[in-house]
């Protein structure tokens, strides 16, 4: 194996062709370096310069080889760069995990690029995933975040509430509904309700459902999807009406009109999901993103 010493004094001297200039640079004695370069030379089996008593000049075979040398030194430096990011804590990778809707969300699209910029050495990976699966995945490590709108079930997990976000009404745009300026819950529980499947343990599921409840009102249960892309193209298509995040208006889809609700309460969660033992900087630091949005 090449010692990365010897390389750099033959660097060192390719870049000065002086062999005293070089030494001193390198804080050696001129002797050495020449011994140095002669045994780098004897590894590689070739001469690296052509040597006179005036002049110091490469080979063929040395400019050749001058890219290589140089290449292996910048990995060295950059990966001794990342290891002190890696022992800081501001370097390595990032599990993400997050509910349909909130990919929706401004916070969602600031946080990722703020951190992203602040933290360029950190690989960040995004999983989409039902909010029902989302906190065992924090618990047991396959994330190492998650933004759900469902509480996690279990000790596991830290749940951090980002507040509520307000819910609107997706409604077809040749329905009566879309006429109005706002609708209330009597008026869509005529219609049947477009949800995620009882199977993906939605939290908006659990927040509209509990809102129905609260205010008396039938829910009838319409076709499910399993992405609030889906759900929008449902009643896109005539087959309901659906309680979505307000953030889903991003989302214009010809024949779809949102409007807001008369109830106040129409709200839906915004959780920050870790686990509750283990921490990392970079956990930490995610987290401190996001607060400085959500100020």
């Amino acid at each position: 194996m090449l010692d990365l010493r010897k390389l750099r004094y033959f660097l060192t001297v390719a870049e000065e062709l002086h062999f005293g200039r070089a030494a001193i640079r390198l804080h050696l004695a001129q002797p050495p370096l020449t011994r140095q370069i002669s045994a780098l030379e004897t590894e590689l089996g070739f001469k690296l310069f052509d040597r006179t008593s005036r002049t110091v000049t490469l080979t063929a075979q040395g400019r050749s080889f001058l890219p290589y040398a140089r290449g292996v030194l910048e990995q060295v430096e950059l990966a001794q760069v990342i290891a002190g990011k890696l022992a800081a804590g501001t370097a390595g990778q990032l599990a993400l995990g997050y509910v349909s809707s909130i990919a929706l969300s401004d916070l969602f699209s600031q946080a990722i690029q703020a951190f992203a910029q602040r933290f360029p050495d950190v690989q960040l990976t995004l999983v989409e995933c039902a909010s029902g699966s989302l906190g065992a995945q924090v618990a047991d490590g396959r994330l190492d975040i998650g933004l759900s709108r469902l509480l996690p079930k279990g000790e596991e997990v830290h749940a951090l509430s980002l507040g509520e976000e307000r819910l609107v009404a997706a409604v077809s745009s040749d329905s009566p509904l879309a006429n109005q300026p706002s609708v209330n819950l009597a008026q869509l529980s005529a219609y049947p309700l477009i949800l995620f499947p009882a199977d993906y343990g939605s939290g908006l599921n659990q927040s509209i459902e509990q809102l129905y409840r609260h205010h008396g009102q039938p829910l009838r249960p319409g076709p499910t999807g399993r992405q609030i892309t889906s759900i929008i193209a449902l009643v896109a298509a005539g087959q309901g009406v659906a309680l979505v995040p307000a953030c889903t208006q991003s989302l214009m889809n010809k024949g779809v009109t949102y409007r807001p609700l008369v109830e106040g309460d129409a709200c839906a969660q915004l959780l920050v999901l870790t686990r509750t033992e283990t921490k990392s900087v970079l956990v930490d630091e995610f987290l401190a993103v996001i607060a400085q949005i959500d100020e």
